[in-house]
């Protein structure tokens, strides 16, 4: 097994599931509220949040690298503020996993506050908490088996992830070549051996992760019950 596209998958997926969780979890927050105001907006902002599900990663891939292209809007920008390109780099498989992964991270965050009892945030505030504050005392811990299950199946998405990362990405070693890429490698060599090791591999990966899933959506379950 390629230990160095192992370490870079890591990397690719801790790094994704951070910063979806950081900026996941307003968003979800907001997308779960119950005000009438920004009705359309929620529905329009929900929408887009949903479409790279839908998209095959191909597609999205392509329109990625149309859009971060060095002489497009996007590539112009970054290459003044940090003094390169988008495509073929790992900050640009990192935004491409971004965008891909958002719809398993933000429907579950978004399912937990759904389901959260109300009347706990409207206490918290009642006591003179802060909204922020009641998100982070109240909101989170109540919502943790939800939040814990989008960040799961976020991180186990990353590490399978191949068509975005291949075509935004390339095949560079170090870079950009991750475990799904270096088993196209292997299979392409006819090193069936190597193949199936990290075949193997990721399919214990998401076996565990599946697991875990279950296993948070049934304590969800019972912390809901003796509510």
């Amino acid at each position: 097994m390629d230990t160095t596209a192992a370490w870079l998958t890591l990397r690719l997926a801790a790094t994704t599931t951070l910063l979806l969780a950081l900026f996941g979890l307003p968003l979800a927050w907001w997308l779960a509220g119950r005000e009438r105001r920004g009705g359309i907006l929620r529905a329009f902002v929900e929408a887009v949040c949903t479409l790279p599900l839908l998209l095959p990663p191909t597609v999205l891939g392509f329109f990625m690298l149309v859009a971060t292209a060095p002489e497009s809007g996007i590539g112009r920008a970054w290459r003044a503020l940090a003094g390169g390109t988008l495509p073929f780099t790992f900050t640009g498989i990192l935004l491409a996993t971004l965008i891909t992964n958002l719809p398993l991270a933000i429907r579950p965050f978004t399912a937990a506050f759904a389901a959260l009892d109300r009347r706990l945030v409207e206490a918290s505030w009642c006591l003179g908490e802060s909204r922020a504050r009641t998100f982070l005392r109240v909101v989170i811990p109540a919502c943790w088996p939800g939040i814990v299950t989008g960040l799961v199946m976020t991180f186990a998405h990353v590490v399978g992830e191949f068509g975005v990362v291949l075509m935004v990405g390339g095949n560079i070693p170090g870079v950009t070549r991750t475990l799904s890429v270096a088993l196209y490698d292997d299979v392409q060599a006819l090193d069936h051996v190597a193949a199936a090791r990290t075949s193997a591999l990721l399919v214990a990966f998401s076996l565990v992760a599946l697991l875990s899933v279950h296993l948070l959506a049934r304590s969800g379950r019972r912390q809901g019950a003796w509510r």
